[in-house]
């Protein structure tokens, strides 16, 4: 069963940057493709970022490109989140997700079928 853990999630002034991780354990971690996702309150969980299983392919979504970095380490099974000039927009639960199958890398919801626990982001203005 694949399990994905996050963490670095916490409390930062608009401007500033944390890092998140994920470490994925379970099954072979490098032949798949990885993702971020958040979800405000009241709002629908929405794509952040995705890299392809070598690390080479990268997606953003709009809101978070040129500030998010998405980076990968397949020798520790860890996925990170760079996140840098924050925004109280920003605030959000995210969610490291993994799709079920190996060509997969999307941006839609449906296609992982793997979420961690969340972890909780909070920008404050």
């Amino acid at each position: 069963q694949v399990q994905l853990v996050e963490s670095g999630g916490g409390l930062v002034q608009a401007g500033g940057s944390l890092r998140l991780s994920c470490v994925a354990s379970g099954r072979t971690f490098s032949s798949y493709a990885m993702a971020w996702f958040r979800q405000a309150p009241g709002k629908e969980r929405e794509f952040v970022a995705a890299i392809s299983f070598g690390g080479r392919t990268t997606y953003y979504a709009d809101s978070v490109k040129g500030r998010f970095t998405i980076s990968r380490d397949n020798a520790k099974n860890t996925v990170y989140l760079q996140m840098n000039s924050l925004k109280p927009e920003d605030t959000a639960v995210y969610y490291c997700a993994a799709p079920g199958r190996p060509a997969t890398m999307s941006t839609a919801l449906r296609e992982y079928d793997y979420w961690g626990q969340g972890t909780q982001v909070t920008v404050s203005s």
